[in-house]
């Protein structure tokens, strides 16, 4: 299959960049994904297809961070109308809001769904209780602004642990679906740290400014997105390009793969979600692998799914 051309499945929808977007865990209905936007209406879709399914209408400004429990049960969204959001991702019911003093840029579930963390412009990190959505959230403070650190608090003391210092402010942080490894895209480096010491494991320069980018949940390979247009895939354990497919007319700002691995999403400038093949010409999804055709003809090309 070397020389089949990339494909990518084009979502469409939003009316502002795109800027972060997360995958849920495999669920009984495969898998869904959930898309940020600066039009301030996250949108959740089928994660393997890039159906439409919803939009969470109720914030008020742009919407900087998304995030699905593993259930896909719950969604989260942070935005620049200052809140933090927990919705119902099956009804879209919003359940709860919760006021910051500057906006919200990243959310994030635990794994058992019952906290929600949050960051924001304030330079603090706030952990709520999602049983006890009255209660006060516990707050990590340490930040300072356009400090170029990465750190790790403890979370019975919230006192720092560990910090790590780049030369430049990092863009992306992931953390490898089995816990392991944490992904840090910052100017054109990604580099790989180990999540239980913040020891760095290999770092590898990118031909452009890279935005985001995220490890293959085997870690084999991984993923790149940033200003040239352009999404790349690198051998984790040499560096070595494998391959690289411009399809978006903007930035790339997130990158993200699939919770089986088997495709990654993009999210631009252009206003668009990408889904992106990891193995080109396998039939997967939306993509048709047809028996005895050419090497040049046997993709048949996904249809643009667009939002209602």
């Amino acid at each position: 299959m070397a020389n089949l051309r990339q494909t990518p499945l084009t979502c469409s929808g939003h009316t502002r960049p795109v800027v972060n977007l997360d995958f849920s865990d495999i669920t009984e209905s495969s898998y869904f994904l959930i898309s940020a936007c600066k039009d301030g209406m996250p949108m959740l879709r089928q994660g393997d297809t890039g159906d439409w399914i919803g939009t969470f209408v109720g914030h008020k400004g742009a919407v900087w961070g998304v995030a699905l429990n593993n259930h896909a049960t719950r969604a989260a969204s942070g935005a620049a109308d200052f809140t933090g959001k927990v919705w119902d991702a099956i009804s879209g019911e919003e359940l709860y809001s919760f006021q910051h003093n500057h906006i919200v840029k990243s959310v994030n579930f635990s794994k058992d769904s019952v906290h929600l963390s949050t960051g924001s412009n304030e330079k603090l990190i706030r952990i709520f209780d999602l049983n006890k959505p009255e209660a006060e959230p516990d707050v990590f403070s340490g930040h300072t602004a356009n400090d170029k650190t990465m750190r790790v608090w403890n979370r019975s003391n919230r006192q720092e642990i560990q910090k790590v210092v780049f030369p430049f402010n990092p863009n992306s942080l992931e953390v490898s679906k089995d816990g392991t490894v944490l992904t840090v895209a910052y100017s054109n480096k990604v580099a790989f740290y180990d999540a239980e010491n913040l020891t760095k494991i290999r770092e590898f320069t990118i031909p452009s400014p890279v935005n985001s980018a995220s490890l293959h949940p085997d870690k084999s390979i991984f993923v790149a997105g940033g200003d040239d247009l352009k999404v790349y895939k690198y051998d984790y354990q040499t560096g070595s390009e494998i391959e690289s497919f411009k399809g978006h007319f903007g930035p790339v700002h997130c990158i993200k793969f699939s919770p089986d691995g088997e495709l990654y999403a993009s999210g631009s400038e252009d206003g668009t979600l990408r889904l992106w093949q990891t193995t080109i010409g396998k039939t997967y999804g939306l993509w048709k692998c047809i028996e005895g055709g050419s090497l040049n003809d046997s993709l048949t090309a996904p249809k643009e799914v667009q939002a209602n």
